[in-house]
Order: structure tokens, then C-alpha cells, then sequence
């Protein structure tokens, strides 16, 4: 395992672990435990965490009396659903798993849908597609819906209905001196807008009610062109966009695939600028939008196709496996030629030989998400257009600095182009830590900061989004 983040643990007594053990329906488990190694694995290898004891929840009760002896103990708090988006490893904390917390309640009459904190995306398209709804998911099923959420989450619907954290009802959550509260527009409305972009900061969310949509058929895929053509794809591609209707959410890509036999042989090892998106309004409108392009060029590959919107993962068919890697990403004002020419030469393979990335995505944003007003959540940066993630493999400590380093020498390249802010779901790390003001307005993190003070003055929930409370 890659050991990015190590540090020493905090030893546990036996006395306190005899103490909780037997408050707990779940599993309690500490470092002299068997099952601690796999216990304590995030999905991003690149992170190495210690915790001084897990408890794996198996429901509401143990996420109480987990924070509770937590407190007791002076322990610090790490909340890990799926593993995805571990900003800060669980060193010396007590890590809550909450990962077989799984229950799911369809309304489809209400067109809503209750989530407790383990469930996947995938899990909930499957029963809300039973009904013809979706859930505002993110490009891969195997995320977990919470952490998700808590950051903002745009996806393939996120132009026509939103952020998920804008179609989040209400959510029931344990506050971090041990506290069953729910939150909404009406009961506790102060953390209801703070949890809406905030991430975990304020409290573990035990679940949560979203809105779902009447979608059920789309129009969605990969366009692939010779990375020869990459400054002529980008120029049509920024002029295409500007007349799009909402319906559809885009993206334009440098893929370097990786030489390993899980991508497709007429792929493998080769580096592509693709076109990808989804259309969730009438098919034969997404089939004019995308004829245009098949029109201009004959594409390397064409995957544009009609689909279930149960198959919306693979229109960017991320990994599923635990994988090491390093990622990041900043807010754009726009696409301009200076940022075109940057990205083809810092991502695409060339006179200084292969890159570091696997892909460098920059997403089309507005519509919907741009509708909404800056006061109505935490969440910030809504007038950006574009949203660039740069993402790599790092199979050991050295490889993760260094892609560090080097990603951030690409946005260094990109400043006069960037916004300033980021979007916290695609920071990890040392850089979440340092750069989770630039997620907020600075009214909104000043409040955020207020709103930490009011229910975890000590930072207990530090792990998540580390906004440090108000002194």
C-alpha cells in the first residue's frame, strides 16, 4: 500500500475497548484486531491511515454511542461511507464505517427517495430506475451517495436539475458531542444550509431524503478523436457549447489510456481528445445536437448511443477497484486558446515524453446549477463555467508528490484563466486542507466558520472539509 499519509497511532486501552464493545451492534475493531489492515483501507490507495480503533455501524444507535465514547476517549472523529474522498487520513481517530448502513426508501408517488449513509449511487439508481426516476449521481455508481452529496456533486444531470445537494430534502444526522438532529429548510435550517457544500464538517449524516426525476431514457456517450486533432476539437467544441440547451451536460477530455489489458485493446496504451456527455431530454434532439459533429469529422470512435439511464456509468466508466491515484481541479472563467494550448502541452504526450495524468476533463457547467442563488447553501463558486479535473495514478509515495508537484504547475500555467475557487469533492489531501476557503464565498465560509463554532468547537470532525471554527 502506498504510504502517502502515515503516522503513528494513538495506542487504545483495553479498558475502553471493553467499555464500547458492548455498546455496539457492529464491529469494534483496533490495530492488534486481524481485520484491521482491511478494516482501515480507503478506496484511494494513496492514503495509509492508522486509526486508534474502527467501528463499523451497523445502524443509527452506533453512530450515537460510537461519537459519544469518541468524546469520551479524546478522540477525533473520521466518518468513511465508501472510501472515496478521504481529504485527511484517519490517524490517531476513531474511523466510523458506515459503509453497511444501507437502506433505501423509494416514494415514487412523492418522486423521493431515503438514504442512509453506506448506500452507493449505483444502489439507489437501480431501485429509482425500477420507476422510471434518477438520482442526481456523479459519473461513476460506485460513489457513495452522502460524501457526494455533502460536497455538491455535479453530474451528467447537473445542467438541467442541479447540484444533488440542492435536491437534498432533509437529512438526519449525529452531531459531533453526540446528538440525533434532523435538518431541514424548517428544523435546524442553519446546518441544513451549511451541510448543503459544507462536506462532513458539522456532523455524520446517519441519512438523508433527496428529490428524483422523471428520467429514464437518454442520449449519451464518448465522441473519440486522434489526439492530432485536438486544437480543432476543443475550438468547435467551445463554440458548440454556447448554444446547448441544458438538457445537455458535456465534458472534453485528454485521455492517455493506460497500457493495461482492462481498457480495450483498439485503446490501450494510445492518448485520444474525446467528447462525452449525456442529453436527458428528447433522443432524437440529442441525435441532431451530436450529428453535427459526425458531420464535421469522422470520429475515431463513435459510443454516442440511446440508453437506460441506468447505464449512465458508462459514459465515463471510471474504475471500480481500489486504485492509488492523485487528484485535483480548479474552477475556470473559460476555454480560451492559452488554456487549449497549456492543457495539449502539459497533459498530452509530447517532446517531454509521456504525462503523468490519465486525464485532463474539463466540464461545461451553468444552467441549472447557475440558477441557483449563492445564499441559498453553502456551496460556492456557482458562476464558474468550467470545471477542470486532472487526475493520475500513483502507485507509491514518490509518484503521488511528484504528480502533486506537477499538476500544480499546470494550474500555475492556468492562473490568469482561473477563478480562484475550487470544488472541494476533487481535492484530496494537504491541498483540501489548505485550499477550503477558495470552496466558499468568503461571506459563506465566515459563516460556515460560525456555524463550526456553534457544533464542533473542538474540531472533532476535522477529517472531512477541515473548516476551522470561529475562535
Amino acid at each position: 500500500m502506498n504510504t502517502a499519509y502515515v503516522e503513528t497511532v494513538m495506542p487504545i486501552s483495553m479498558a475502553q475497548k471493553l467499555q464500547l464493545r458492548p455498546a455496539i451492534q457492529g464491529t469494534v475493531i483496533t490495530p492488534d484486531d486481524p481485520q484491521y489492515d482491511e478494516a482501515r483501507q480507503a478506496w484511494n490507495l494513496s492514503v495509509d491511515q492508522h486509526p486508534a480503533m474502527i467501528v463499523i455501524a451497523a445502524g443509527v444507535e452506533d453512530v450515537v454511542g460510537a461519537v459519544r465514547f469518541a468524546v469520551q476517549a479524546g478522540l477525533n472523529i473520521t466518518v468513511q461511507g465508501t472510501g472515496h474522498g478521504v481529504v485527511r487520513p484517519a490517524n490517531d481517530s476513531l474511523l466510523l464505517v458506515t459503509s453497511k448502513m444501507k437502506t433505501i426508501r423509494v416514494d415514487a408517488a412523492a418522486q423521493t427517495a431515503w438514504v442512509e449513509a453506506g448506500v452507493k449511487w449505483g444502489e439507489v439508481l437501480e431501485k429509482t430506475q425500477a420507476v422510471g426516476l434518477a438520482p442526481l449521481l456523479g459519473s461513476s455508481p460506485d460513489v457513495g451517495v452522502v460524501g457526494y452529496t455533502l460536497g455538491g456533486g455535479y453530474g451528467w444531470l447537473g445542467r438541467k436539475y442541479g447540484l444533488a445537494t440542492d435536491s437534498v430534502r432533509f437529512f438526519e444526522l449525529v452531531t459531533a458531542d453526540g446528538r440525533l438532529l434532523r435538518a431541514s429548510e424548517t428544523e435546524n435550517s442553519d446546518l441544513f444550509w451549511g451541510l448543503r457544500g459544507g462536506g462532513g464538517s458539522f456532523g455524520i449524516i446517519t441519512g438523508m431524503e433527496i428529490k428524483l426525476y422523471p428520467v429514464s431514457t437518454v442520449y449519451g456517450g464518448n465522441l473519440i478523436y486522434p489526439l492530432s486533432m485536438a486544437k480543432e476539437v476543443y475550438a468547435r467544441y467551445r463554440t458548440w457549447i454556447t448554444s446547448v440547451p441544458d438538457e445537455l451536460t458535456s465534458s472534453i477530455v485528454i485521455m492517455n489510456y493506460p497500457p493495461i489489458p482492462e481498457i480495450p485493446e483498439f485503446l490501450r496504451g494510445q492518448s485520444f481528445v474525446i467528447v462525452r456527455g449525456l442529453y436527458c431530454g428528447p433522443v432524437e434532439e440529442g441525435e441532431a445536437l451530436l450529428q453535427s459533429w459526425r458531420d464535421w469529422q469522422t470520429p475515431y470512435f463513435d459510443g454516442w448511443r440511446v440508453m437506460p439511464f441506468s447505464e449512465v456509468g458508462t459514459v465515463s466508466a471510471e474504475p471500480l477497484d481500489p486504485t492509488p491515484i492523485h487528484s485535483t481541479g480548479a474552477w475556470l472563467r473559460e476555454l480560451s486558446d492559452e488554456v487549449i494550448d497549456t492543457l495539449l502541452r502539459t497533459v498530452a504526450p509530447g517532446s517531454h515524453g509521456p504525462s503523468p495524468l490519465i486525464f485532463a476533463e474539463m466540464r461545461h457547467v451553468g444552467g441549472a446549477v447557475a440558477r441557483v442563488s449563492p445564499q441559498a447553501s453553502a456551496y460556492g463558486n456557482r458562476d464558474a463555467a468550467f470545471l477542470l479535473h486532472l487526475l493520475g495514478v500513483t502507485p507509491t509515495p514518490e509518484a503521488y508528490r511528484q504528480l502533486a508537484q506537477y499538476a500544480g504547475q499546470i494550474k500555475e500555467q492556468l492562473r490568469p484563466y482561473l477563478t480562484g475557487g475550487v470544488y472541494m469533492n476533487f481535492l484530496e489531501g494537504e491541498e483540501s486542507q489548505r485550499r477550503v476557503e477558495s470552496g466558499y464565498s468568503p461571506e459563506a465560509y465566515q459563516r460556515l466558520a460560525a456555524l463550526k463554532a456553534a457544533y464542533d468547537p473542538d474540531n472533532r470532525l476535522r477529517s472531512g472539509f477541515n473548516i476551522q471554527p470561529t475562535r
